[in-house]
């Protein structure tokens, strides 16, 4: 029975899911116990989603099921101002006013199982998503590019098999290799043919989607009666190439999945309380299709080139503080707050209209309601507020354009223990 669940959650875990998430186009948490305080788990683990963040907090969570589904909504646009009603040959300026991106609501679901198997392993199974990236612009003043109906949808799956040990007395490491599953869509780019190695394959293709792979490894463990610590590192998911847009992305349309590591502390000094405090790295820079600039690759190394122009995302790192209390024997309080430097410079305004991934700060709060020793339901909030990014067009002299989003979201989860 459990493996037709887990089969009709792997088709759900594939539907249409995207948006642009929150730190960048990761999650800020996965999972509802780790979402509610700021994405924090790396050192202290509560739920079999834990593989996410540190493949061996599995090792702490017991033999257990829990089934999720957040409600996201980010609300993005985008405002120029200043232009030129005679721009001279080999510029390109937009349409002065402030545009909102359309479809506000996305359903971003998570599973997870693991079964301990021994005193001292376990296995497991983890699927979850990231956010992806989403813009739909309708084609007011001809949309933002003048190419009609404009946009990208980016989505991004995770099935992470989890092996994890105990190897000594609340000590253990983890393992996950790491499957990944991404499709893409992008639309209105039509005026970018000049710049791209293959203008057949740049835009308004349809869906295309590449497999991939990967592994992340973590160690978690207890360093003083009131002290934990955890460490966890992600490899490059190497992915297969987007075909149908391989006139957009760098190296013939490859989008691999950045890099990124966690390292946590977590204390219990205070009666029936957790506080954690950690960071976390996303190498976005190192994917030449994400961080690459916009310019002056464009009119050295064309959209699609393998070393073609890109979003000009930087390296980011997110530090998280989470706070859980146990009321009582059934009741447990979360919150949180977290802060990354968003990866856009205000040099790569111009294509990030289409991928406004500016967010900085979350707050979170959450709980867990017990109601018998296998059951528990949790939910949790977070509100992101807004943030803009401001720089010149640099196709258009004097034009100035502003990149923002704020965003809210709800989870809700089922947990049991077996």
């Amino acid at each position: 029975m459990f493996q037709r669940h887990l089969l009709a959650f792997g088709l759900l875990a594939l539907t249409p899911v995207s948006a642009l998430a929150t730190n960048g186009y990761f999650q800020h948490g996965y999972g509802t116990i780790s979402a509610g305080m700021a994405g924090t788990g790396t050192a202290f683990s509560q739920d079999s989603i834990a593989a996410a963040t540190n493949p061996a907090g599995m090792a702490f969570v017991g033999s257990r099921m829990d089934l999720g589904l957040e409600v996201f909504s980010p609300r993005r646009e985008y405002t120029v101002e200043g232009g030129n009603p005679a721009p001279p040959a080999g510029t390109f300026y937009l349409q002065p006013g402030t545009y909102e991106s359309h479809r506000n609501g996305f359903l971003i679901p998570h599973f997870g199982y693991n079964r301990q198997v021994s005193d001292t392993t376990s296995l497991g199974l983890t699927i979850y998503a990231n956010g992806g990236m989403n813009t739909e612009y309708p084609d007011t003043n001809g949309g933002p590019f003048y190419g009609g109906h404009t946009g990208v949808n980016l989505e991004q799956v995770f099935i992470a098999p989890t092996w994890s040990w105990k190897f000594a007395d609340n000590q253990a490491i983890g393992f996950s290799p790491v499957i990944a599953y991404q499709r893409f869509e992008a639309k209105g780019l039509g005026n970018f043919a000049g710049f791209s190695a293959d203008p057949s394959a740049l835009t308004d293709r349809g869906v295309d989607d590449a497999w991939g792979y990967g592994f992340q490894i973590g160690w978690q463990g207890e360093v003083t009666d009131t002290l934990r610590a955890g460490v966890s590192w992600r490899s490059i998911l190497e992915m297969d190439s987007f075909d149908k847009y391989q006139g957009l992305f760098a190296e013939q349309g490859g989008f691999d999945i950045p890099q990124l590591f966690n390292a946590g502390i977590a204390w219990s000094g205070l009666e029936n309380q957790w506080w954690l405090l950690e960071a976390q790295h996303l190498r976005y820079d190192e994917i030449n299709s994400i961080g690459n600039p916009l310019l002056p690759n464009l009119m050295t190394a064309r959209l699609g080139d393998e070393n073609g122009a890109g979003f000009g995302w930087n390296a980011s790192t997110v530090v998280k503080l989470g706070w859980q209390w146990q009321q009582n024997d059934s009741q447990i309080w979360r919150a949180g707050v977290s802060y990354g430097e968003q990866p856009i410079p205000d040099s790569e305004v111009l294509f990030n209209i289409l991928a406004p991934g500016v967010q900085e700060w979350h707050f979170t709060g959450g709980f867990t309601r017990q109601f018998s020793q296998q059951l528990e339901v949790s939910g949790a909030l977070f509100y992101s507020p807004r943030k803009s990014v401001k720089g010149p067009n640099p196709l258009g002299p004097g034009q100035d354009i502003e990149i923002s989003m704020y965003q809210i979201g709800a989870m809700a989860s089922l947990g049991w223990s077996f």
